[in-house]
Protein backbone atom coordinates (compact mmCIF):
# COMPACT_ATOMS: atom_id res chain seq x y z
CA UNK A 1 0.00 0.00 0.00
CA UNK A 2 1.00 3.72 -0.46
CA UNK A 3 0.81 4.61 2.97
CA UNK A 4 2.96 1.43 4.29
CA UNK A 5 5.82 2.93 0.99
CA UNK A 6 5.42 6.24 2.85
CA UNK A 7 6.04 4.85 6.36
CA UNK A 8 8.82 2.94 5.41
CA UNK A 9 10.54 5.19 2.96
CA UNK A 10 10.31 7.71 6.41
CA UNK A 11 12.17 5.12 7.82
CA UNK A 12 15.12 4.99 5.35
CA UNK A 13 15.65 8.56 5.57
CA UNK A 14 15.62 8.36 9.26
CA UNK A 15 18.66 6.48 8.76
CA UNK A 16 20.67 9.39 6.58
CA UNK A 17 19.21 12.29 8.64
CA UNK A 18 21.19 14.66 10.75
CA UNK A 19 20.78 14.24 13.92
CA UNK A 20 17.31 16.00 15.14
CA UNK A 21 18.45 18.18 18.21
CA UNK A 22 20.20 20.07 15.60
CA UNK A 23 17.10 21.48 14.08
CA UNK A 24 15.80 22.85 17.88
CA UNK A 25 16.39 26.04 19.19
CA UNK A 26 16.00 25.89 23.00
CA UNK A 27 11.97 27.17 22.63
CA UNK A 28 11.03 24.79 19.78
CA UNK A 29 12.56 21.73 22.85
CA UNK A 30 9.39 22.47 24.52
CA UNK A 31 7.07 19.36 24.63
CA UNK A 32 3.47 20.49 23.91
CA UNK A 33 0.51 18.55 24.75
CA UNK A 34 -2.96 19.12 22.91
CA UNK A 35 -5.77 18.72 25.67
CA UNK A 36 -8.12 17.00 23.68
CA UNK A 37 -5.84 13.88 24.34
CA UNK A 38 -7.15 14.21 27.88
CA UNK A 39 -10.47 15.38 26.91
CA UNK A 40 -12.38 13.25 29.63
CA UNK A 41 -11.05 14.28 32.10
CA UNK A 42 -10.30 18.13 31.37
CA UNK A 43 -13.84 19.17 30.95
CA UNK A 44 -14.54 17.88 34.16
CA UNK A 45 -11.21 18.64 36.22
CA UNK A 46 -9.18 21.68 34.45
CA UNK A 47 -7.18 22.30 37.30
CA UNK A 48 -5.84 18.87 37.92
CA UNK A 49 -5.40 18.05 34.39
CA UNK A 50 -3.09 21.30 33.85
CA UNK A 51 -1.43 20.04 37.17
CA UNK A 52 -0.84 16.48 35.98
CA UNK A 53 0.34 17.70 31.94
CA UNK A 54 3.09 20.05 33.93
CA UNK A 55 4.45 16.84 36.20
CA UNK A 56 4.59 14.72 33.44
CA UNK A 57 7.23 17.20 31.45
CA UNK A 58 5.46 19.20 29.43
CA UNK A 59 5.74 22.87 28.93
CA UNK A 60 2.99 23.89 26.29
CA UNK A 61 -0.48 23.27 25.79
CA UNK A 62 -2.67 23.46 23.11
CA UNK A 63 -6.40 24.59 24.40
CA UNK A 64 -9.77 23.67 22.71
CA UNK A 65 -13.60 23.55 24.17
CA UNK A 66 -13.52 27.58 25.01
CA UNK A 67 -16.84 28.72 24.73
CA UNK A 68 -17.90 32.84 25.04
CA UNK A 69 -20.40 31.76 28.36
CA UNK A 70 -18.27 29.38 29.95
CA UNK A 71 -14.81 29.97 28.97
CA UNK A 72 -12.65 26.21 29.24
CA UNK A 73 -15.03 24.63 31.13
CA UNK A 74 -16.48 26.70 33.47
CA UNK A 75 -12.99 28.02 34.15
CA UNK A 76 -12.44 31.98 32.61
CA UNK A 77 -9.62 32.51 30.32
CA UNK A 78 -8.39 35.12 33.41
CA UNK A 79 -8.50 31.77 36.09
CA UNK A 80 -7.31 29.64 33.10
CA UNK A 81 -3.69 31.85 32.82
CA UNK A 82 -3.21 31.99 36.03
CA UNK A 83 -3.57 27.85 36.90
CA UNK A 84 -1.42 27.65 33.76
CA UNK A 85 1.37 30.06 34.98
CA UNK A 86 0.99 28.13 38.61
CA UNK A 87 2.35 25.04 36.27
CA UNK A 88 4.73 26.63 34.87
CA UNK A 89 2.70 26.06 31.25
CA UNK A 90 2.05 28.19 28.08
CA UNK A 91 -0.56 27.91 26.05
CA UNK A 92 1.00 28.82 22.93
CA UNK A 93 -2.14 27.95 20.33
CA UNK A 94 -5.82 27.44 20.90
CA UNK A 95 -8.45 25.53 18.49
CA UNK A 96 -11.52 27.84 18.40
CA UNK A 97 -15.05 27.14 16.40
CA UNK A 98 -14.91 28.79 12.88
CA UNK A 99 -17.86 27.85 11.73
CA UNK A 100 -20.07 31.26 12.22
CA UNK A 101 -16.97 32.71 10.48
CA UNK A 102 -17.40 30.37 7.42
CA UNK A 103 -20.77 30.00 7.20
CA UNK A 104 -22.37 32.92 8.32
CA UNK A 105 -19.70 35.51 8.37
CA UNK A 106 -20.38 35.98 11.91
CA UNK A 107 -16.75 37.58 13.41
CA UNK A 108 -18.80 37.95 17.15
CA UNK A 109 -17.13 34.15 18.49
CA UNK A 110 -13.76 35.00 16.63
CA UNK A 111 -13.11 38.17 18.06
CA UNK A 112 -14.44 36.50 21.46
CA UNK A 113 -11.67 33.66 20.54
CA UNK A 114 -8.84 36.39 19.93
CA UNK A 115 -9.59 38.09 23.55
CA UNK A 116 -9.27 34.93 25.24
CA UNK A 117 -6.10 34.53 23.31
CA UNK A 118 -4.66 37.09 24.17
CA UNK A 119 -5.14 37.14 27.82
CA UNK A 120 -4.26 33.41 28.04
CA UNK A 121 -1.06 34.52 26.76
CA UNK A 122 -1.30 32.33 23.34
CA UNK A 123 0.53 33.37 19.96
CA UNK A 124 -1.72 31.17 17.45
CA UNK A 125 -5.39 31.10 16.72
CA UNK A 126 -5.96 27.80 14.99
CA UNK A 127 -8.94 26.66 12.62
CA UNK A 128 -9.39 23.26 14.05
CA UNK A 129 -12.06 21.60 11.64
CA UNK A 130 -14.53 21.84 9.12
CA UNK A 131 -17.85 20.32 8.91
CA UNK A 132 -18.51 18.77 5.57
CA UNK A 133 -21.40 20.78 4.59
CA UNK A 134 -19.08 23.23 3.97
CA UNK A 135 -16.24 21.70 1.83
CA UNK A 136 -17.95 19.75 -0.89
CA UNK A 137 -16.57 21.15 -3.62
CA UNK A 138 -13.36 22.77 -5.04
CA UNK A 139 -15.29 26.99 -4.97
CA UNK A 140 -16.17 25.97 -1.07
CA UNK A 141 -12.65 25.54 -0.39
CA UNK A 142 -11.88 29.08 -2.68
CA UNK A 143 -14.77 30.36 -0.08
CA UNK A 144 -13.36 29.00 2.72
CA UNK A 145 -9.04 30.57 2.21
CA UNK A 146 -11.16 33.41 1.60
CA UNK A 147 -12.56 33.74 5.54
CA UNK A 148 -9.47 32.49 6.53
CA UNK A 149 -7.47 35.92 5.21
CA UNK A 150 -10.41 37.61 6.80
CA UNK A 151 -10.00 36.28 9.98
CA UNK A 152 -6.15 36.22 9.87
CA UNK A 153 -6.84 39.91 9.55
CA UNK A 154 -7.99 40.38 12.74
CA UNK A 155 -5.85 37.53 14.77
CA UNK A 156 -2.84 40.48 13.21
CA UNK A 157 -4.56 43.07 14.33
CA UNK A 158 -4.47 41.77 17.53
CA UNK A 159 -1.17 40.61 17.44
CA UNK A 160 -2.30 37.01 16.65
CA UNK A 161 -1.27 34.64 14.04
CA UNK A 162 -3.97 32.10 12.58
CA UNK A 163 -3.32 28.54 11.89
CA UNK A 164 -5.49 25.59 9.74
CA UNK A 165 -5.06 22.34 11.43
CA UNK A 166 -6.18 19.35 8.93
CA UNK A 167 -7.65 15.77 9.02
CA UNK A 168 -7.75 13.64 6.29
CA UNK A 169 -10.21 15.14 4.38
CA UNK A 170 -8.69 18.34 3.36
CA UNK A 171 -6.62 15.66 1.18
CA UNK A 172 -9.24 14.48 -0.58
CA UNK A 173 -9.12 15.29 -5.05
CA UNK A 174 -11.65 17.03 -6.87
CA UNK A 175 -10.08 16.55 -10.47
CA UNK A 176 -6.21 17.14 -10.48
CA UNK A 177 -6.31 19.59 -6.96
CA UNK A 178 -7.46 18.92 -2.89
CA UNK A 179 -8.50 21.28 -0.89
CA UNK A 180 -5.60 21.67 1.35
CA UNK A 181 -4.19 22.76 -2.58
CA UNK A 182 -6.29 25.03 -2.41
CA UNK A 183 -5.51 26.47 1.12
CA UNK A 184 -2.08 26.24 0.47
CA UNK A 185 -2.31 28.30 -2.72
CA UNK A 186 -5.22 31.66 -1.34
CA UNK A 187 -4.05 31.70 2.14
CA UNK A 188 -1.69 34.88 2.17
CA UNK A 189 1.47 32.79 3.48
CA UNK A 190 2.19 36.26 5.20
CA UNK A 191 -0.84 35.79 7.44
CA UNK A 192 -1.68 32.18 7.75
CA UNK A 193 0.16 29.34 8.46
CA UNK A 194 -0.48 25.84 8.96
CA UNK A 195 -0.58 23.18 11.78
CA UNK A 196 -0.08 20.01 10.18
CA UNK A 197 -0.90 16.66 11.71
CA UNK A 198 1.38 14.51 11.22
CA UNK A 199 -1.17 11.43 11.63
CA UNK A 200 -4.17 12.91 8.93
CA UNK A 201 -1.32 13.57 6.79
CA UNK A 202 0.55 9.87 6.34
CA UNK A 203 -3.10 8.30 7.00
CA UNK A 204 -4.24 10.31 4.12
CA UNK A 205 -1.42 8.92 1.78
CA UNK A 206 0.45 11.99 2.11
CA UNK A 207 4.46 12.30 2.79
CA UNK A 208 4.92 15.00 5.32
CA UNK A 209 8.81 15.65 3.72
CA UNK A 210 7.34 16.12 0.68
CA UNK A 211 4.87 18.54 1.84
CA UNK A 212 7.48 20.41 3.79
CA UNK A 213 9.53 20.62 0.29
CA UNK A 214 6.17 22.07 -1.60
CA UNK A 215 5.57 24.26 0.94
CA UNK A 216 8.83 25.34 2.81
CA UNK A 217 8.24 27.63 6.04
CA UNK A 218 4.83 27.49 5.95
CA UNK A 219 4.35 24.50 8.79
CA UNK A 220 5.13 26.33 11.85
CA UNK A 221 3.37 23.92 13.99
CA UNK A 222 2.68 20.33 14.34
CA UNK A 223 0.66 17.73 15.47
CA UNK A 224 2.30 14.84 16.54
CA UNK A 225 0.25 11.50 16.42
CA UNK A 226 1.20 7.94 16.03
CA UNK A 227 -0.61 5.84 14.04
CA UNK A 228 -0.90 1.69 15.52
CA UNK A 229 1.22 -0.62 13.82
CA UNK A 230 -1.67 -3.00 13.24
CA UNK A 231 -5.00 -0.33 12.65
CA UNK A 232 -4.18 2.59 11.01
CA UNK A 233 -7.41 3.87 12.09
CA UNK A 234 -6.10 3.78 15.71
CA UNK A 235 -3.25 6.22 17.59
CA UNK A 236 -1.14 5.44 20.17
CA UNK A 237 1.48 6.69 22.41
CA UNK A 238 4.66 8.24 20.32
CA UNK A 239 7.10 5.95 19.50
CA UNK A 240 5.21 2.87 20.11
CA UNK A 241 3.48 3.14 16.48
CA UNK A 242 4.61 3.22 12.32
CA UNK A 243 5.59 6.59 11.96
CA UNK A 244 9.11 7.85 11.61
CA UNK A 245 9.14 10.88 13.67
CA UNK A 246 13.07 10.92 13.34
CA UNK A 247 13.06 11.68 9.62
CA UNK A 248 10.33 14.39 9.84
CA UNK A 249 11.82 16.17 12.92
CA UNK A 250 15.11 16.12 11.21
CA UNK A 251 13.63 18.51 8.22
CA UNK A 252 11.42 20.92 11.08
CA UNK A 253 13.79 23.80 9.80
CA UNK A 254 12.41 23.16 6.47
CA UNK A 255 8.89 22.88 7.90
CA UNK A 256 9.72 26.35 9.67
CA UNK A 257 8.34 24.37 12.64
CA UNK A 258 8.43 26.71 15.65
CA UNK A 259 5.62 24.24 17.91
CA UNK A 260 4.66 20.72 18.15
CA UNK A 261 2.01 19.10 20.12
CA UNK A 262 1.91 15.73 21.39
CA UNK A 263 -1.62 14.84 20.61
CA UNK A 264 -3.45 10.76 21.07
CA UNK A 265 -7.18 10.41 20.56
CA UNK A 266 -7.64 6.66 20.70
CA UNK A 267 -6.20 3.18 22.21
CA UNK A 268 -4.26 4.30 25.38
CA UNK A 269 -2.42 2.05 27.06
CA UNK A 270 -3.62 1.98 29.90
CA UNK A 271 -4.91 4.77 29.80
CA UNK A 272 -4.56 8.98 29.00
CA UNK A 273 -2.67 10.05 31.64
CA UNK A 274 -0.12 7.55 31.99
CA UNK A 275 -0.15 7.50 27.60
CA UNK A 276 0.96 11.25 27.59
CA UNK A 277 3.84 10.10 29.85
CA UNK A 278 5.00 7.88 28.01
CA UNK A 279 4.80 10.30 25.03
CA UNK A 280 6.62 12.64 26.63
CA UNK A 281 9.69 10.53 27.81
CA UNK A 282 9.84 8.81 24.31
CA UNK A 283 9.92 12.15 22.78
CA UNK A 284 12.38 13.60 24.91
CA UNK A 285 15.00 10.49 24.78
CA UNK A 286 14.74 9.57 21.21
CA UNK A 287 13.47 12.30 19.18
CA UNK A 288 14.87 15.80 20.64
Amino acid sequence: MRRDFIINSGLALGAIAIAPSLAFSAKQKNIGLQLYTLRDTFSKDVKGVLEHVSKSGYKEVETYGFSSENGFFGTSPKDFKKILSDNGLKASSGHYDFKSMIKDNNTDFLKASIECANVIGSEYVVVPWLEESLRSNLDDYKRIAQKINEAAVLCQQSGLKLAYHNHDFEFVKFGNQTGYDILLQETDKNLVDFELDLYWAVRSGNDPLQLFKANSGRFTMWHVKDMDKSKGEWNTEIGEGSIDFKAIFAESKLSGMKHFFVEQESNYSPNPTDSIKTSWEKKKKKLI
